[in-house]
């Protein structure tokens, strides 16, 4: 049938608008799809840019992790703790969070009254996302300022050195800072350049942090704190130091100088005087310097143990005369010479040896350079690359150089451990390890006439207020009272006091250096001459930390007469 011309343009027209819809339609589709990809792009490109971007992980220029890193805890010998990190909550804020400053500035004053008004508004203000208000508080204090309730105010955890010794080994371990890095003693050492060795032991930051073992014995260092500080007051001394060492590991077993500093609270290490003497003082170290001069005579063959030496007159340099302080003035034997601490008879000594073998003798000794030691607070010793007549006469006893308690510590160990030198170590050392590293200074002979020399002055000699202390451990040892310069002239009432020791000399394992400086006499009776107190002090010392050490007293006079070298049985 056919259409109608009215039908046909309805048909027409109905198929007009559906194309125009369906254009219009793909049209819109077409515009939706751009729309989503330009979106996607917009967020994809942000997410890029995002994840370039280098988040800020630093506070106020310090990294973060660095400041909330823990370290190892530091062990004695026996496992008992020197040093361990506590977790302590820190103030911050960020002031761009703050609402009302001067609300927060009032709030936090009552809880922390000490902080600075204007500096806390001024730390406050601005648009910074994070500054500190105050660091290591205690969890007490965290929860009053919490309870304020101040927007922009919170707390970040650190880790704070503690040392429960407090200062009995302080200049062992040193301190770190308000950020938890060591700035002196073992804590600096463990950070400082010695990478290899702390990644050996594990104990670089973000690994496992193991405990450092160091060979100190608590006991022993407690026993050594506390007799210096009873030595200060006993002999109203300015300073006093002590340092023990086991002679076939170098293990360092105690060391102390005090005055000392607190290093819970490391400002106080900045009191003067409160320097280590051990390692960073320097002395002339008077007659202990004896036992070095026939130690290197006796092990060269220039002298033999029974040279008789002329010491009946003073000796004259120019203008100068150089004679002893309680002279015999006759021939003496090398015993003694060493005995009666004759500045004579080692003079002769040093001279049957010569001043240019004597002089390469201390540099075979290590005087001329820094101990290779742990500790970062050292000095130079001071002595002449070139000895005059004169100036080599008084270096044999002492005089005209200056060494550390640490030098002469290493020197009398290889003195009576058979003639090794053994480098000095806070670290657990076994003897295998340690006898990689000996170096041979003395002969064997020698040293076995240097023990027989240093327990013959305990027994006879300047001595025997150690021996009456220490009776039964067979210590054996040398005095040193060296004169103090004063306005460019020795002054007689001003000494620094020594006593070098080693025990049980009848099977060595120990050596120690005392130090007491400006002694006065403890009672009339007494002197202030160093047998009255480095040398009292030692034995004090001896006697309380031999049996902690294993060693038992033995009083056979046996012992002693098995020392005595065969020449002069």
């Amino acid at each position: 049938m056919a259409m109608t011309a009215d039908e046909l343009g309805s048909t027409i027209s109905l198929d007009g608008a559906r194309k125009v819809r369906g254009n219009l339609t793909q049209a819109r589709i077409r515009w939706m799809i751009l729309a989503l990809v330009l979106g996607f792009g917009l967020v994809g490109g942000r997410l890029v840019q995002l994840g370039m971007v280098v988040p800020d992980s630093t506070i106020e220029g310090q990294a973060r992790d660095v400041i909330t890193a823990t370290r190892p805890p530091i062990l004695d010998r026996n496992g008992l703790e020197m040093a361990v990190d506590i977790r302590v909550p820190s103030l911050y804020a960020e002031p761009r969070r703050i609402i009302d400053v001067e609300e927060a500035v009032r709030k936090i004053r009552t809880v922390l009254p000490d902080l600075s008004e204007d500096w806390l508004r001024k730390r406050l203000t601005g648009d910074k996302g994070f500054v500190w208000v105050q660091r290591e508080l205690s969890p007490a204090i965290q929860d009053r300022i919490m309870r304020l309730g101040i927007p922009g105010i919170e707390f970040l955890t650190e880790s704070k050195r503690f040392y429960p010794g407090m200062s009995e080994a302080s200049h062992i371990l040193g301190s770190t800072n308000i950020d938890n890095q060591g700035i002196a003693g073992i804590e600096r050492h463990m950070d400082g350049e010695d990478v290899a060795l702390l990644q050996e032991l594990g104990l670089a930051r973000g690994n496992a942090l193991k405990p450092v073992e160091l060979s100190v014995d608590m006991r022993v260092q407690h026993v050594m704190h506390e007799q210096l500080m009873d030595a200060m007051t006993r002999y109203q001394a300015i300073a006093a130091a002590g340092v023990m060492m086991d002679i076939h590991t170098g293990e360092v077993i105690a060391l102390a100088s005090v005055p000392d500093f607190n290093p819970n609270e490391p400002a106080t290490a900045l009191v003067k005087d409160s320097f280590n003497r051990i390692t960073a003082g320097i002395f002339e170290p008077g007659s202990i310097f004896k036992t070095v001069t026939l130690a290197g005579a006796l092990s060269s063959g220039a002298v033999s143990i029974n040279e008789q030496l002329d010491a009946r007159f003073g000796i004259r340099f120019g203008r100068f005369t150089i004679d002893d302080f309680h002279g015999k003035h006759r021939i003496l034997s090398l015993p003694e010479v060493y005995k009666y601490s004759s500045n004579i008879g080692t003079i002769r000594i040093m001279q049957a040896m010569g001043k240019e073998n004597f002089r390469a003798f201390l540099t075979t000794m290590g005087f001329d350079a820094r101990v290779q030691f742990e500790l970062p607070e050292m000095r130079l010793p001071t002595v002449p690359k070139q000895l005059s007549e004169v100036g080599a006469a008084t270096a044999s006893f002492g005089h005209g150089l200056s060494v550390s308690p640490l030098h002469m510590l290493t020197a009398y160990a290889a003195f009576v451990n058979g003639g090794n030198y053994v480098p000095p170590t806070l670290y657990k050392r076994d003897k295998a390890e340690a006898e990689q590293l000996y170096r041979r200074v003395i002969t064997e002979d020698a040293s076995a006439q240097m023990r027989y020399l240093m327990r013959l002055n305990a027994l006879e000699g300047s001595g025997s207020q150690m021996n009456k202390a220490a009776l039964g451990y067979r210590v054996g040892g040398k005095t040193g009272t060296a004169e103090k310069v004063v306005d460019g002239r020795y002054s007689s009432s001003k000494v620094t006091n020594f006593f070098g020791s080693a025990f049980p000399l009848d099977n060595p394992r120990y050596a120690m250096i005392i130090m007491v400086d400006e002694p006065k006499a403890e009672n009339p009776q007494s002197g202030t001459t160093a047998g009255w107190n480095a040398g009292a002090l030692t034995g004090r010392i001896v006697q309380r930390v031999a049996p902690m050490l294993g060693i038992a007293p033995d009083f056979s006079p046996l012992i002693d007469e098995q020392l005595v070298p065969p020449e002069l049985r």
